[in-house]
């Protein structure tokens, strides 16, 4: 008997016939009612960086073009409870099998990107030893996307456990441990958007490299 990964119901199978014909099937890791809870941003959203409700281009993404960022962000969820939980067990619980949950649907939106380095968001080594993993790098790997680990990050306070005001005052913390192709397109991945400062950030390294495409995506925002 197969259990959902977050709530243990039992996983029913369900195939469709052209993926039985085929021999294509997919397997499903959480059961329909868990699926359902995450739910995808609305058509409705900030051009540029996804926040919902917005139409136009929102505050955050014009306060970042002053400072001569310009956002291209792509996210699939909100980030609501559900989602809150599913970090929870999968990052600061260090549940690695969680990372299967979204590997399918990553692999999917990121079939638009497929002239781009895909380049993981790192976390520090500390953070690697008392998790075992990088959350990010886990999904990738279960969605078979290749990807290209540039990136170190210096031990530090998380993000996760600052203000939305300190977050956006973090100072440089990325160094750049592998080649950078100037002339490549770039895409970088994190798991959740809250102020873009991470991401920007690292594209700041990017940009001193000479690199002109950026492009960003999240799981979750």
């Amino acid at each position: 008997m197969k259990q959902c990964l977050l709530c243990e119901k039992e996983l029913r199978e369900n195939h469709q016939f052209r993926e039985l014909f085929l021999l294509c099937h997919q397997e499903e890791w959480i059961c329909k009612e868990c699926k359902e809870s995450f739910q995808e941003i609305g058509s409705i959203h900030c051009p540029r960086c996804f926040k919902e409700k917005e139409e136009q281009i929102c505050k955050d993404c014009e306060l970042w073009e002053q400072k001569g960022n310009i956002v291209h962000h792509e996210a699939i969820y909100r980030y609501n409870e559900s989602m809150k939980e599913y970090f929870k067990r999968y990052k600061f619980e260090g549940d690695k099998l969680l990372g299967k949950v979204f590997s399918r649907r990553l692999k999917t939106e990121l079939k638009k990107y497929k002239n781009y380095i895909v380049v993981p968001t790192p976390i520090s080594k500390e953070k690697k030893q008392e998790r075992g993993f990088n959350q990010i790098s886990t999904i990738l790997d279960d969605a078979k996307i290749n990807y290209s680990d540039i990136f170190e990050k210096k031990d530090g306070v998380a993000q996760s456990k600052k203000t939305r005001e300190e977050r956006l005052k973090t100072s440089q913390h990325f160094r750049l441990k592998g080649k950078v192709q100037k002339n490549k397109q770039y895409l970088i991945v994190d798991d959740i958007y809250t102020t873009g400062k991470t991401i920007e950030l690292m594209k700041q390294l990017l940009t001193e490299k000479g690199v002109k495409e950026i492009k960003t995506f999240s799981i979750a925002r």
